[in-house]
């Protein structure tokens, strides 16, 4: 099922971005190998629980259909008994949605995201996200950090200038630093500044004056951390993101529920495929005079309203009309009151 749905996910999206490959200068090739690979790692895992669902669902319903559950039930097969491997497996799929979502999927949307922006993207978008901007960040509680001119695709800025204070409350400067022009380094995390003017300052003596052609600086913070609209919170691990986000909430950002939402989906989204799971067991394991059709009917709504609810909820969480972490868990906990009352009364019944 997952198989199925990610089949024709790449499919309707590749033939809809034909045309902006070839504007930008790729082939589809190139997004066959480049880009879909992970663009396919982020469906699997945000489908998984619905692909759970139906696929217990359709097999459920075949073994209903088929009076297997009555044979299970004559030989003295309890329907708890009967629950052990769908839980078994709904654990493992859990679990494994669980690691991927916090360590291995960020990991991917940094290569999905590079060559979506570069060459999936029409090209008044694509200037609009690679153009030079300017950074303003307050990057803890005595430092600050500005940059005249950013690009992103180049990785690389003029005008830099890099404060430090010695306390919050005098707010008396200790440190400056200046630079021509940077230069950022994915690979080992740090800033190259050339032409720079080092100042330090002390109240007892004089200020101590230091400039040279080349220096390399390390501030624990990325552009794209500063320049955060790009879906940045999606190219970080959990601990990155959780640091980021309390960097965020200094700042007063204004996308702070985005970042939340993204951080409370990694752990909600591997809990629905273990609750949506026993509700197909309890919905398809009565045999129906609609039989196998009627129950995917029955399952392809309910999904339906699944994913509608958990999207609406987002959205209100992402302009401050719901708390986050309640509109990331409302579907699972709605859910999950509805799949323990089908469950119980189908166990007794």
């Amino acid at each position: 099922m997952t198989l199925l749905l990610s089949i024709i996910v790449v499919v309707i999206d590749l033939s809809q971005n034909i045309s902006k490959l070839s504007d930008n200068g790729s082939t589809v090739m190139e997004a066959l190998t480049n880009y879909y690979p992970f663009f396919l790692l982020w469906i699997v895992n945000t489908f998984l629980p619905i692909a759970v669902f139906i696929s217990a669902i359709y097999f459920t319903s075949r073994l209903a259909n088929q009076t297997e559950f009555v044979a299970m039930n004559s030989g003295g097969m309890s329907f708890f008994r009967l629950t052990y491997p769908y839980l078994i497996v709904a654990l493992i799929i859990g679990v494994l949605s669980f690691f991927v979502n916090h360590m291995w999927l960020p990991h991917a949307n940094i290569y999905k995201n590079e060559y979506y922006y570069t060459y999936m993207q029409r090209a008044s978008r694509e200037q609009e996200y690679f153009k030079g901007r300017p950074i303003s960040s307050h990057i803890s509680p005595t430092e600050y950090l500005f940059v005249h001119n950013y690009n992103r695709r180049t990785k690389n800025g003029n005008g830099f200038l890099y404060q430090r204070f010695d306390s919050v409350d005098t707010r008396r400067m200790v440190y400056q630093l200046r630079a021509h022009d940077l230069v950022w380094s994915d690979n080992d995390s740090v800033y190259t500044l050339n032409s720079y003017y080092e100042r330090f300052i002390r109240p007892d003596r004089a200020d101590s004056i230091h400039h040279g052609q080349r220096v390399t600086q390390k501030f624990n913070v990325s552009p794209d951390e500063l320049l955060p609209e790009g879906y940045v919170a999606e190219t970080m691990n959990s601990l990155e993101l959780q640091r980021f986000i309390e960097r965020e909430k200094f700042k007063g950002s204004a996308s702070i529920n985005v970042y939340l939402n993204e951080l409370y989906q990694r752990t909600s989204l591997p809990f629905s495929a273990i609750i949506l799971t026993l509700l197909a067991l309890s919905l398809a394991s009565v045999k129906r005079r609609g039989g196998l059709g009627l129950n995917l009917a029955i399952g392809t709504g309910i999904a339906f309203v699944y994913i509608f609810g958990n999207e609406a909820s987002k959205v209100f969480a992402n302009v401050g009309d719901m708390p986050p972490l309640l509109a990331v868990w409302i579907s699972n906990i709605v859910f999950g009151v509805v799949t323990l009352i089908l469950y119980i009364r189908r166990a007794y019944k």
